[in-house]
């Protein structure tokens, strides 16, 4: 049976600019740029080119942690990407190269949501019907607003990640709790993933290159991963040195309201990359 198995598409609520989404930045704050955590830094070196992943194990920390196993083991080396669609996904880590194998680990539980509390670092974008859209560090995310939040019995509300480009995946079988080894790299839009698959990283660097992959099912000549690390076990001189725009600071807020604009009511989440840059010095 093939690892990813497609859900039914899940109606998405259209999202409409709120007001403090399109109120103006202050210049010169200085949350515009962060450095990544070498130890949540997923570096996938490809036969196209290098894929650097911010891993995000606040909101899926099961498979955060199998990742990290596993890469550290080196059972990610060498690995084609054995399912490419076009502007949809780069599926690999299987070991037998056809979509059905895995490591020996045990399969985990899916984490398809998360609980957004009050204080939580969220980024909310926009707002309609009780649903918000906005960022959980770089990943784009889908929640209960905090209209919600006030009214709720409980200090949370439910939220998730939205299956944009540069979102990082678990493939599973068609059970539910059956994530092992396979991810896939989003090459497009697909909310129909949204709360069926679990977003645990987000591509910060070289989502050219996870394009650049060879589409099929399988490709005929399939790219494969030639090395995968976590920067903290990498020497310092290789270490990616990358900075990737704050969600919370004001130039990514210039970079949402272009959108919005740009849009209009056709605005959805996944119309805003997060930027990265070289780190000086």
């Amino acid at each position: 049976m093939k690892a990813f198995v497609i859900a039914a598409a899940l109606a998405l609520v259209a999202l409409a600019p709120t007001a403090a989404a399109q109120a103006q930045p202050q210049a010169g704050a200085p949350l515009d740029w962060r450095v990544l955590d070498p130890e949540n830094t997923w570096v996938i070196e490809t036969s196209k080119g290098t894929v650097v992943v911010e891993l995000l194990p606040d909101l899926a920390p099961a498979h955060v942690a199998r990742i990290k196993e596993l890469t550290r083991k080196g059972f990610y080396d060498g690995l084609v990407f054995h399912r490419v669609i076009g502007d949809f996904m780069a599926q690999t880590g299987d070991p037998k190269g056809d979509g059905s194998g895995g490591s020996e680990l045990p399969d985990i539980a899916g984490e398809f949501t998360f609980r957004r509390t009050a204080g939580a670092p969220f980024k909310m974008v926009a707002t309609a019907r009780g649903i918000s859209t906005g960022f959980v560090g770089p990943l784009p995310v889908i929640t209960h607003s905090d209209d919600v939040l006030m009214l709720s019995a409980t200090p949370s509300v439910e939220a998730w990640g939205a299956f944009c480009p540069g979102v990082v995946g678990m493939a599973r079988q068609a059970t539910p709790n059956s994530a092992n080894s396979q991810f896939y790299l989003m090459r497009g839009t697909e909310h129909f993933l949204d709360k069926q698959y679990t977003a645990f990283g987000y591509i910060v660097a070289g989502l050219d290159v996870a394009r650049s992959l060879q589409v099929g099912e399988p490709p005929a000549n399939p790219d494969r991963m030639v090395r995968v690390r976590i920067a903290a076990d990498m020497p310092e001189a290789e270490r990616p040195r990358l900075e990737v725009m704050d969600t919370r600071g004001p130039s990514f807020h210039a970079l949402v309201t272009a959108a919005m604009q740009r849009r209009g009511a056709e605005f959805d989440i996944c119309d805003v990359q997060v930027p990265s840059r070289p780190r000086a010095g």
